[in-house]
């Protein structure tokens, strides 16, 4: 468990400058940044859920889109209680996860887009392109993961 609240908070870097230091010293307690953790996830969750259940109300599409987008950021902005927001931002737009990161951002802001501005119909297929999107994206933090999602469906394909 040790290991783990040290790979999750960034202590585990030889490499301490001034401003990791900084960012430490004024950094909240690990219990804090898991309850802060499991709160906004859970937040995220409620949102995402009631927008479902939304979907089926008056004006339910632009209701959907918006509870299901500010959900899915607010899932993954939890995770920023666990590294802390700076080590977050590194990994999102590592080389390995920079295609992903920006097709979730980009699938956000076309969400809310076709929501409010275009066709409400749209705002459905881009929520669908969101899901695909952070499930990409939350895989390339599993070691082989999406080599095994390929796999399977090169498999499933051939």
């Amino acid at each position: 468990m040790d290991k783990l609240k040290k790979v999750l908070s960034g202590q585990d870097a030889d490499d301490r400058g001034g401003l990791s230091e900084v960012v430490e010293s004024s950094s909240l307690s690990w219990g804090t940044r898991i309850k802060g953790f499991i709160a906004c996830f859970t937040i995220g969750i409620f949102c995402s859920l009631l927008g479902t259940l939304l979907l089926w109300a008056p004006k339910g599409l632009v209701l959907f889109a918006v509870f299901y987008t500010f959900g899915n950021i607010t899932s993954l902005g939890s995770t920023m209680f666990l590294m802390g927001p700076v080590k977050q931002l590194k990994r999102m737009f590592e080389p390995t996860r920079l295609i992903a990161t920006i097709v979730m951002l980009v699938c956000f802001v076309l969400t809310l887009c076709s929501a409010f501005l275009w066709n409400k119909g749209l705002a459905l297929i881009f929520c669908i392109l969101q899901s695909l999107a952070m499930t990409w994206y939350s895989l390339s933090y599993i070691p082989y993961a999406r080599d095994a999602v390929k796999k399977c469906f090169a498999a499933c394909l051939a």
